[in-house]
């Protein structure tokens, strides 16, 4: 019998609530509709660019069964190793693969032609698994060009010569360390303000304030700027321990490292308090803020490319403000990435710092 009232009383309270069975629904909905499409593990959509030195039938042919492959898209042809070494270093293509000169001579003369192959290895992952399919489609090649000359008794082989920049070991903690600090960033400067004010609802402590002449802008920078100091000594206890355990340091600038992670905890921390406004116990609030996290953390590019996703998940990704300072972290420890190299990013995050802070004041109704 008092089960039987304790399971009503829960009930009663749930359904009172017109925001927690919504958010019930939506919430299983969004993962198993959307995720699955968007956080797919198979690699696919590789930025392929091709130095052509020797612009022969054979290596045309070549060029023509890299383009019929479905993993990649051919980003250009060129015949300047390194225009297409700076192309890749400004993040226009994932690969270089470079056709060596008198590719069909040495064919014909029953010597082996030189591929280079050079990977873009920031993300291990993608970069051994784009070096694979470069491999089988040269095996594939060589193999069809051997039936075509079956007659002969010599088949000459390709080499295969295999450079990993950025990332040389395909280490993938290398990869993953950069975006766990952005997880520690958000998790501590975004949503535990957005806690910490729902708390104080619940205690009724925010209606002394509410009382008082404190305006909106004092009272939101009040919330920030403790989480603000405790977030960065945490990125800069990340960054001791990268380099003290795993060897990692940042290849740039900490001052541009350090600059754009403030433009980012600006930004979260204005939508964690944005979720406080709207939240008026802590229960509505920890299941918005683990609904956020969930979404931004796996549709980043933390842990599958943002290039293998559906055109339309790339498009929803573009909101996401976790992406921005993930690519920017990365940049900045693997390639040595500089203030213009990154200027897309840090005007994305400023942008969502003008807008989330603007809403988060609009959004906080004092009364007084």
């Amino acid at each position: 019998m008092i089960l039987k009232f304790l399971l009503e009383k829960e009930f009663k309270q749930l359904f009172r609530n017109s925001f927690l069975p919504r958010l019930i629904v939506v919430f299983p909905c969004m993962i198993l509709l959307v995720l699955p499409w968007a956080a797919n593990l198979e690699i696919r959509n590789i930025d392929l660019l091709v130095v052509d030195k020797d612009c022969s039938s054979l290596s045309k042919r070549f060029i023509h069964k890299i383009e019929a492959s479905d993993y990649f898209r051919l980003k250009g042809i060129s015949t300047s190793y390194d225009e297409a070494i700076l192309r890749l270093e400004k993040g226009e293509a994932d690969a270089v693969c470079e056709i060596s000169r008198q590719f069909e001579e040495k064919w014909i003369r029953k010597e082996n032609p030189d591929i280079l192959v050079v990977v873009n290895a920031v993300n291990g992952t993608k970069g051994s698994v784009a070096l694979s399919y470069i491999r089988q489609i040269i095996a594939d090649y060589a193999e069809e060009l051997a039936l075509e000359n079956a007659t002969s008794k010599i088949v000459p082989k390709f080499t295969v010569n295999v450079h990993n920049r950025y990332n040389p070991h395909l280490d993938y903690k290398i990869y993953m360390l950069p975006a766990l600090m952005v997880t520690l960033l958000t998790m501590l400067c975004g949503f535990l303000p957005a806690l910490n004010v729902v708390s104080e609802k619940e205690r009724g402590t925010i209606e002394q304030i509410n009382v008082t002449p404190v305006g909106r802008w004092i009272f939101i920078l009040g919330k920030m700027i403790p989480y603000w100091i405790i977030g960065f000594v945490v990125l800069t206890l990340g960054i001791v321990l990268s380099g003290l355990v795993y060897g990692l340091f940042p290849a740039g600038s900490l001052v541009v490292l350090y600059l754009l992670s403030i433009v980012f905890v600006l930004a979260i921390a204005g939508l964690g308090l944005i979720i406080s406004n709207y939240s008026a116990t802590m229960q509505q609030a920890m299941f918005v803020i683990f609904f956020c996290m969930l979404i931004f953390i796996l549709m980043s590019g933390m842990f599958t490319p943002v290039e293998s996703m559906p055109q339309w998940a790339q498009f929803i990704t573009i909101f996401n403000p976790l992406k921005y300072l993930v690519q920017v972290m990365r940049a900045i420890y693997l390639k040595g990435a500089g203030l213009a190299d990154l200027s897309v990013q840090a005007g994305a995050l400023l942008a969502f710092a003008t807008v989330f802070d603007s809403l988060a004041v609009w959004s906080y109704r004092k009364k007084s």
